[in-house]
């Protein structure tokens, strides 16, 4: 069973990381914090996978990659995208 810890700062990374998870997610942070993030939990221990998430655009994503994040999720797709009102008539 894998766990997943969600942070939203450096510090919490960090506690993230002494207490061993496999999975972290990194919410709402900047792209600098995340590549910060990225770097740190790399160094610690280059076997734990790490998301992105919160705020993650389509216009963000290619941004949000080149930081070294193994996952990256959005609900921009559906939360973004347009409405397109459909009935069926039998």
């Amino acid at each position: 069973l894998s766990i997943e810890v969600e942070t939203t700062t450096l510090d919490e990374v960090q506690e993230a990381l002494a207490q061993g998870v496999e999975i972290i997610m990194l919410d709402n942070m900047t792209v600098p914090t995340m590549k910060t993030a990225v770097e740190q939990i790399r160094q610690h221990n280059p076997h734990i996978k790490i998301e992105a998430s919160g705020n993650i655009t389509l216009d963000r994503i290619a941004t949000v990659a080149e930081t070294g994040v193994d996952y990256i999720s959005t609900s921009a797709p559906i939360t973004r995208s347009s409405w397109l009102d459909i009935s069926m008539q039998f």
